[in-house]
């Protein structure tokens, strides 16, 4: 049996439309990593293709479908006005429709025990919905390192694991790892700035860098991540061991509620 994982889409232009869609690897990690099938969540609906005024989806329908909230990574970043900072000028690449959606999504989950489980961009949205802030570009911060990847590899060079990170003692990343350090890639320009009270940390980096974080009290499956643990998950223990836990949660979830699951394909 499967459970229903929403996964929120990036919207974006191209050739003169809008599109609200999501790399296929998240997509892949999740219906195969998780055991779950995939429902691609829209954000903001525009009105570029008909008279119509701008609107979001309702919460408590994404909820009543829905079994567990998965947020991808993408190029664009959390818009910065959301966590009391200034744009740069340039802006650096944004999303506002999916903003719209993300940030109450978030804190929907949390407040109704929906498994929610947020990677790179989706990792940045936890923090700010939850009362944090980001360093628009780490690459800037004294005692910091360059975490974006290089790009002048291919892609499976720049999705190579190239540093490490330290795993909390007693954190659930630990205890699915089984060691106290873990190898991972880094693919990213933002990061954590101020932690938001509600989390935990579960990894950093070795510049102090946060990696990953949980909701230190939320009675599900609450769990961030900024590397890219759906990349190749199936070749790294941890990265299966997460997708697995997350899948574990949903299906939990489903059975509670009655189960609104769907049988995996033969």
């Amino acid at each position: 049996m499967r459970p229903v994982i929403g996964v929120i889409c990036d919207v974006k232009a191209s050739g003169g439309h809008v599109v609200h869609g999501v790399t296929e690897k998240y997509i892949y990690a999740v219906a195969n990593g998780a055991q779950a099938l995939p429902v691609l969540l829209p954000g903001t609906v525009s009105a570029v293709d008909a008279s119509m005024k701008p609107e979001r989806l309702v919460l408590d329908e994404i909820f009543d479908l829905v079994d567990g909230i998965f947020l991808p990574g993408s190029p664009s970043n959390v818009a910065p006005h959301l966590y009391g900072d200034a744009p740069y000028n340039p802006p650096l690449p944004s999303d506002p429709h999916r903003d719209d959606l993300s940030i109450p999504l978030i804190r929907g989950a949390i407040e109704r025990g929906v498994p929610l489980f947020g990677v790179c961009r989706g990792f940045q949205e936890m923090n700010v919905a939850l009362g944090g802030s980001l360093f628009q570009k780490v690459y800037e911060q004294p005692g910091h390192f360059d975490h974006r990847e290089d790009s002048s590899l291919d892609i499976a060079g720049q999705y190579a694991p190239v540093h490490d990170v330290v795993l909390e003692p007693g954190g659930l990343l630990e205890s699915l790892a089984g060691a106290s350090h873990w190898r991972v890639n880094s693919l990213h320009g933002q990061g954590v700035n101020q932690l938001a009270p509600s989390l935990t940390v579960e990894a950093h980096a070795e510049d102090g860098l946060v990696e990953a974080f949980r909701v230190t009290d939320a009675p599900g499956f609450t769990l961030a991540i900024q590397w890219h643990p759906e990349w190749r998950f199936w070749d790294d223990k941890l990265s299966s061991a997460v997708f697995t836990a997350f899948g574990a949660a949903a299906r939990q979830r489903a059975e509670r509620r009655g189960g609104r699951t769907l049988k995996a394909a033969e």
